[in-house]
């Protein structure tokens, strides 16, 4: 390039590098440029990490058992189905419970899709409810919260709780080991909280470097044992004890997330909007709860059962058949709603009844059907009440089926004493004596009016026309009287002849009479 070529182009050149450095600062500022700043938050706000996240909350604060777990699993399932939640917190508090309910709970939980499921202990996560928040994607703490304590144990005969068997142990510690595995915690001290004969130590492989938690057991069992140098034993980890922690604590050991202070910073960590909206139960938990109560259990079935002997002991659809429909059905409605019941359990109590009607107005006396029909019916009641299957083989809880078994049988018993002490006063009583089998009496000296109801008009020896088919209870036409009347037993179709054989208070038994001319319709 020649000296001259250069003197024109340098300036040119020159002032082109000074442009370039100082656009910057000539440039107006986005702050002052309000066409730029909406630019900027419309980058942000379509940016996902900016996007508040909607979340809601499910309390528990309860034991974990049958109706809590199904009522849990209800709100829980119902959030997800919605879609329009990304994040479900667990709000527990909760000293744990029946080991196949936690499983249960457990599953639920890792088998969520497209939702974050969070647990959040401001007290007390013990037994499962520590295995229940182990579950969960994320768990929040309050520093002075605890987490953990998860052996197994049993009632024994003696009232006194001992530890579970090997069996039941191993499925148990496996599961907790899965499940610490699927959520990236670590396995020992999360299987440390269901083993108390095990020691977790902190150990240093010393080819790599790496450091983990490593228990006296899974250190024995490895085949480059050799390689990894055990360090002092963990303090909530030693021996003859539960891994039990504080929130502080469970955060330096990699077993929950991080402490917050309250529901504030809890939403600010999870990024979702506020206040968060808590799911409490609605009535209908509340009435399961109070229905599954065993004293209103009890009250259920007395006078459920008290009605439908009320109810057999007179033809038609009375007060008793009412009252024994609306008891029963509350009864089998908590226990569907509670997760204890299924269509087997109303199945067999239904054939239960029919069996015990057969026995009461077709099969004379009482034999197979009428003991049929009654373990049918109170066996359905027990089965109502008690889940009988246990995963990996845990076996029977027998002191909450006892529990159970006493309850409906002392519900029967007492229905036997009232239907004693009915039998003896409700004759007496106005309005009930109709529902009670009476003596038969001589009404020769009484004064019949036409306010008199008919069965006490019609007479030992009348005839009368059936107007509805007797199944074994029906209409019979007497004169000009309409009366309610059994037969023997046997099914007699309408239009025939019938006969008054025997009358018991307000109970009239007829028979049809052979050879007679039957009325044309």
């Amino acid at each position: 390039m020649s000296r001259t070529h250069y003197q024109r182009v340098a300036p040119t050149l020159s002032a082109f590098l000074i442009l370039a450095f100082a656009w910057p600062s000539l440039a107006p500022s986005q702050e002052a440029t309000p066409d730029a700043s909406q630019d900027s938050n419309a980058e942000v706000a379509a940016e996902p990490v900016g996007r508040k996240r909607t979340a809601i909350i499910l309390p528990f604060e309860s034991d974990i058992n049958p109706i809590s777990g199904a009522l849990l699993k209800r709100r829980f399932q119902d959030a997800v189905e919605s879609g329009e939640v990304d994040v479900i917190i667990l709000d527990i508090n909760s000293p744990g419970g029946f080991t196949f309910v936690t499983f249960e709970l457990m599953d639920m939980v890792l088998e969520a899709k497209n939702v974050e499921t969070v647990a959040y202990i401001e007290k007390d996560a013990i037994s499962g409810a520590a295995l229940l928040a182990l579950s969960t994607d994320t768990i929040l703490m309050k520093p002075d919260a605890r987490m953990g304590d998860a052996g197994e144990i049993v009632m024994g005969q003696d009232g006194a709780f001992r530890y579970t068997e090997a069996k039941s142990r191993s499925v148990l510690a496996q599961k907790v080991r899965d499940t610490a595995a699927a959520t990236g915690r670590p396995v020992a001290l999360a299987e440390k909280m269901t083993d108390k004969d095990m020691v977790v130590y902190s150990a240093t492989n010393t080819n790599t470097g790496e450091t983990r938690f490593l228990s006296d057991k899974e250190h024995a069992s490895m085949e480059d044992a050799d390689q990894w140098e055990l360090g002092r034993p963990i303090r909530e980890a030693g021996k003859e004890m539960f891994f039990t922690v504080n929130g502080r604590r469970a955060v330096e050991l990699g077993m929950a997330d991080q402490t917050v202070s309250g529901r504030d910073e809890l939403a600010r960590v999870l990024n979702v909007s506020t206040p968060i909206p808590v799911v409490e139960g609605t009535w209908v938990d509340a009435l399961v709860m109070f229905l599954n109560f065993k004293f209103v259990t009890f009250l259920l079935l007395l006078i459920g059962l008290i009605g439908l002997a009320t109810e057999l002991s007179a033809p038609g659809l009375g007060v008793g058949g009412v009252v024994a429909v609306v008891c029963f059905g509350l009864f089998f409605w908590s226990r569907f709603l509670g997760g204890t019941s299924g269509w087997l359990e109303v199945l067999c109590f239904g054939i239960g009844i029919l069996f015990i009607g057969a026995e009461i107005f077709v099969i004379p006396g009482f034999g197979v059907a009428g003991i049929a029909g009654l373990t049918l019916t109170l066996g359905s009641l027990v089965m109502a009440s008690r889940r009988f299957t246990m995963p990996g083989g845990t076996g029977v809880d027998w002191n909450a089926l006892g529990t159970d078994v006493t309850v409906v049988v002392g519900a029967f018993l007492g229905f036997l004493v009232a239907a004693m002490i009915l039998a003896s006063y409700m004759g007496s009583i106005p309005g009930l004596n109709r529902l009670t089998l009476q003596a038969e009496v001589d009404s020769s000296g009484v004064t019949l009016t036409d306010t008199t109801p008919s069965w006490q008009r019609v007479q030992l020896g009348q005839h009368g026309t059936t107007v509805s088919p007797l199944r074994p209870g029906g209409r019979i036409q007497v004169d000009e009287m309409m009366v309610d009347v059994v037969t023997e037993g046997d099914y007699v179709d309408s239009g025939q002849t019938v006969r008054v054989i025997a009358k018991q208070g307000a109970r009239v038994v007829v028979r049809v009479v052979v050879d007679a001319p039957t009325s044309e319709a």
